[in-house]
Order: C-alpha cells, then sequence, then structure tokens
C-alpha cells in the first residue's frame, strides 16, 4: 500500500486497503486486530493529517468504543510498535503507515497550510546520516525525518 497524500485518489479504497493489508499481516503473524485497533487505523487513514491522542480518543468516544485516555494510547501504541503507524515527532501526533510492504525509514513531509502529511521513504544508510555514522562506527536503527512546507496544492494559496 503506497498512497501519495498530495495527489488525487480513490480514498475510500486507500482507507479500505490500508485496513485490509494490516488486517492480512496481523492474521499472518498472529496478532489480534481488535475493533478499537481498526478503528483507530481506520480514523488515522481518514485523511492523510496526523491526529494526536486525544483527538482520536474524541472520535472514540463518540463512537461509544471507549472514553479514557488508554483506549487510544493502547491501539496507538500496537499500530506504532507493528509499523502500522507512525509517531510524528514535531506535531505530537500519529499517521498511518503508507508503506506497508516493506521495512524504511520514512520521512514525513507536512503541510503547514492544510495539515495533510505524506510518508516517503529514505535510507538511513545513505546521504549524510550514513556518513556521519560509519565514520563514528555506529550503527543507524530508527531515523525520524520531517519537513515542514506546503503542498502541491496550498503553494499558490498561501501567502507568506
Amino acid at each position: 500500500m503506497t498512497t501519495q497524500a498530495f495527489e488525487p485518489h480513490d480514498h475510500e479504497t486507500c482507507i479500505a486497503d490500508g485496513v485490509s493489508t494490516v488486517a492480512q499481516i496481523c492474521a499472518d503473524q498472529g496478532l489480534q486486530f481488535t475493533k478499537t485497533r481498526q478503528r483507530v487505523l481506520e480514523i488515522l487513514l481518514d485523511d492523510h493529517k496526523a491526529m494526536g491522542a486525544y483527538d482520536i480518543l474524541e472520535r472514540l468516544r463518540a463512537e461509544g468504543l471507549g472514553s479514557q485516555p488508554p483506549v487510544a494510547y493502547r491501539a496507538l501504541d500496537f499500530l506504532v510498535k507493528h509499523g502500522f503507524a507512525h509517531r510524528i515527532e514535531r506535531l505530537n501526533a500519529f499517521i498511518a503507515c503508507s508503506h506497508l510492504d516493506d521495512p524504511h525509514a520514512p520521512i514525513f513531509l507536512i503541510c503547514r497550510s492544510c495539515e495533510r502529511v505524506e510518508e516517503t521513504e529514505s535510507d538511513p544508510g545513505k546521504g549524510e546520516i550514513g556518513k556521519a555514522a560509519r565514520k563514528a562506527g555506529f550503527v543507524v536503527e530508527r531515523t525520524v525525518r520531517e519537513a515542514e512546507g506546503l503542498c502541491p496544492d496550498c503553494v499558490g494559496q498561501d501567502a507568506p
């Protein structure tokens, strides 16, 4: 499942594909993909915007799926732990992974105007981080790279 948040696409198919892919991975790995975990994933897939845990909790509460913070945090912990979602550090928020087909080091492109987030892939072993790590004898296990700016739709619409 690779979705480009800044490009037009069939969003209902995007959500359905994301949920079915995660459901299949969970079935293959013997993981419990509960109703609440699935709903949190659907919420994250909803419009390609990063969401905070309390925003997710409000949606769950409105749907009768739980009203206490641990409900949202447990589902998010599960999704992040298994690579189905990512935490965007800069926003203290979460987004569904759009590259479930292979391990990767995500780069997040965050539109400051419409707040959509596109996930793209990188190889931390290449480039400046990889060079610095090799020079120091350091093994990179995880990187988080986030860029804020304007998406193609907002470039001409946002006055500086």
